[in-house]
């Protein structure tokens, strides 16, 4: 009965952390990129810096960073010409990665500004 105690304790703090670790899965160089981006869209002030902050931090509790650096794989290859980038437009998959980060910015918008 004892040992059960101690693995349940033990437990405790290792999901604690997996969360804690899910939840800032973001490099801070990335999250970085992203207020930088969004304020050169919104503005340069103070309040937009929060905001921004505020939006990446709600992207990334609802898109894992892996997910989120597809989509914005995705946009980016979008942007190069050729026929070779055509599957970054038209695929399917594409436009789901695509729409998904395009849904978690759609909610940190109604959160954050």
């Amino acid at each position: 009965m004892r040992w059960i105690a101690a693995l349940l304790l033990l437990a405790v703090p290792v999901e604690a952390q997996s969360v804690a670790d899910r939840l800032n899965d973001y490099p801070t160089a990335a999250r970085a990129d992203y207020v930088f981006a969004c304020m050169q869209t919104n503005g340069q002030s103070r309040e937009v810096l929060i905001q921004c902050a505020c939006s990446i931090d709600v992207v990334a509790s609802i898109l894992p960073y892996e997910k989120y650096v597809e989509a914005e794989t995705v946009l980016s290859m979008r942007q190069v010409g050729g026929e070779r980038m055509a599957i970054f437009r038209s695929a399917a998959s594409a436009e789901a990665q695509v729409a998904e980060l395009r849904r978690a910015q759609a909610e940190a918008e109604i959160l954050c500004f």
